[in-house]
């Protein structure tokens, strides 16, 4: 007899999604019995380093993950890495055990009431099956779902007791579907880009993470030279669409309404590709767009499209739409922009190292292809500014700012990627968030170089404080961590450097090893 259990797991099969990320509780374990020799299962020891290693995966890998989370409670300690997973566009699909359906309505142990509610607005699509027999019929929609653009994260309650149930009459039509998507321009749609872009009199083009989630980075390059445009990272940057030291590239934009405004000035018309519009943060009011400027938005998702204050968008996919504009735009003849010039070596008068020490090792020792998962946020325009990123895929930050992103996904990226070194690169307040990945790591001997900057306080909040006229708040700082001992303790070989030299035998020596290794590092705070 075919069951739920066995069509939902040929499902999977037939769709790829073959790793299992996961911290069982009870009512996961019949979907676990009979677990298939040729799934992998990587247990995260809390929720949220589970979702966050299946985050880091989806990113990295281009396609659905698939995550087991345990009923309500294991959801709940989920939901702060489901945050970065919705507003980084990843393709999760999420399952939480339930109790037995005769045992919901009375609220017994584990039962999670009224379970699609739970994750909302922070999933595209959240159910829990009427019957058993629709179970497998769900798990296919919640996968085509998680992949179709915008993709995002769905999650799907389901009782235990549905797995033993027998599957439905034609339920092996299932794992055979395929579902795509068309999404170029219509002919009057293009002809209109290229009119506005080829009258500008200086366009400028910003890139978001979607640029670098659908592989389109080279085409950006080529739509940059052909118009002779500066190109601008999209504020709050969570991927790397655009080479570092290409000449046409300016940096990130910062979050900010007056920040964006005032890097944008001399522009009369900004093309924002695969990025919202804008993602803000700093509250720093002013004119949405400088006098006289307009604004195109090419966006996969109608959301980002219809909550923009500013600009006309097009919803269309990315890649196609950027290929199809390389096609069709002349090439320009105004001259190209000037390379920005490489950052000066700091000067270290002896004490903790700066972080642009640290990045400026990285830039020299790091493979050329490495990717780096970011979670110190005090750090990031100093890294920006230092290390050279020139392949797709190769940086990836929380989305949402919330913490606990790093540790997990660099995990999750590296089984994506075994190919390329992952770097993380951690803040010692956000490793706190994620530390039970390095348990992981090490279990599973996932070669991942952790870099712990240890400056013992929360350096982003401090700025923000100062900002915001609150130097005197509580709880900035996070004296006494030993992240060595942390590391060693859950398994993973563990140094601390206090010099630029001996950062760079550490990383050296993690980089010609096959196991994870962290590095301390004690460092002075600096702005972002």
């Amino acid at each position: 007899m075919k069951t739920v259990h066995s069509a939902s797991y040929e499902i999977l099969r037939q769709q790829g999604l073959t790793t299992v990320f996961g911290n069982p509780g009870s009512n996961e374990l019949p979907f676990l019995k009979g677990f298939p020799e040729d799934f992998q299962y990587i247990l995260g020891l809390h929720e949220g380093a589970v979702v966050g290693m299946a985050d880091g995966f989806a990113l990295a890998s281009g396609k659905p993950a698939f995550v087991n989370l345990h009923a309500a409670a294991g959801t709940g300690n989920g939901m702060g890495a489901l945050t970065n997973a919705w507003y980084s566009h990843s393709p999760l699909v999420i399952t939480a055990g339930q109790q037995v359906r005769s045992m919901i309505g009375v609220e017994a142990m584990l039962a999670n009431v009224d379970a699609p509610q739970l994750p909302k607005p922070l999933v595209k699509w959240s159910h829990e099956p009427a019957c058993a027999e629709d179970v497998p019929r769900a798990l296919s929609q919640a996968i085509h779902m998680a992949n179709q653009a915008p993709k995002g994260p769905v999650y799907l309650s389901i009782p235990y007791d549905d797995w033993a149930r027998a599957a439905p009459a034609g339920v092996e039509h299932l794992a055979r579907r395929q579902v795509a998507s068309a999404g170029l321009p219509a002919a009057a749609q293009l002809r209109s880009l290229v009119q506005r872009l080829t009258a500008a009199r200086n366009p400028v083009l910003v890139l978001g993470p979607d640029v670098d989630g659908s592989q389109s980075n080279h085409l950006a390059v080529q739509l940059a030279e052909k118009l002779r445009m500066p190109a601008w990272v999209a504020p709050s940057a969570s991927r790397c669409p655009f080479p570092t030291r290409h000449p046409s590239f300016r940096g990130v934009l910062p979050a900010a309404i007056a920040g964006i405004s005032r890097c944008l000035a001399e522009h009369d018309l900004i093309l924002v590709v695969g990025a919202p519009v804008f993602r803000y943060h700093q509250f720093a009011p002013g004119d949405y767009l400088p006098a006289g400027t307009e604004l195109l938005h090419i966006t996969c998702d109608p959301g980002e499209a219809a909550r923009a204050p500013m600009g006309d968008a097009l919803v269309a996919d990315i890649a196609e739409t950027l290929q199809a504009l390389v096609w069709a735009l002349p090439d320009s003849d105004r001259a190209m922009p000037r390379a920005l010039p490489l950052a000066e070596p700091v000067v270290e008068q002896g004490g903790l190292l700066r972080p642009e020490t640290v990045f400026d090792v990285l830039d020299e020792l790091a493979p050329k292809d490495a990717i780096y998962v970011k979670e110190s946020t005090s750090t990031v325009g100093a890294f920006w500014q230092r290390v050279e990123m020139r392949e797709p895929g190769s940086y990836f930050f929380p989305a949402a700012g919330g913490l606990g992103f790093g540790l997990p996904a660099a995990v999750g990226v590296q089984l994506a990627r075994p190919e390329r070194q992952v770097i993380g690169i951690i803040g010692d307040g956000s490793a706190n968030y994620g530390i039970t990945a390095l348990w992981t790591a090490a279990q599973y001997q996932i070669p991942v170089v952790f870099i712990i900057l240890k400056n013992g306080t929360y350096g982003a909040l401090r700025w923000f404080a100062d900002v915001l006229q609150v130097s005197d708040a509580p709880g900035l700082d996070v004296p006494g961590l030993d992240f060595c001992a942390i590391g060693r303790g859950y398994g993973v070989h563990s140094v601390q450097a206090n010099t630029r030299e001996e950062f760079a035998q550490a990383l050296s020596e993690a980089l010609a090893g096959k196991r994870p290794v962290l590095i301390e590092v004690p460092t002075l705070t600096i702005e972002p």
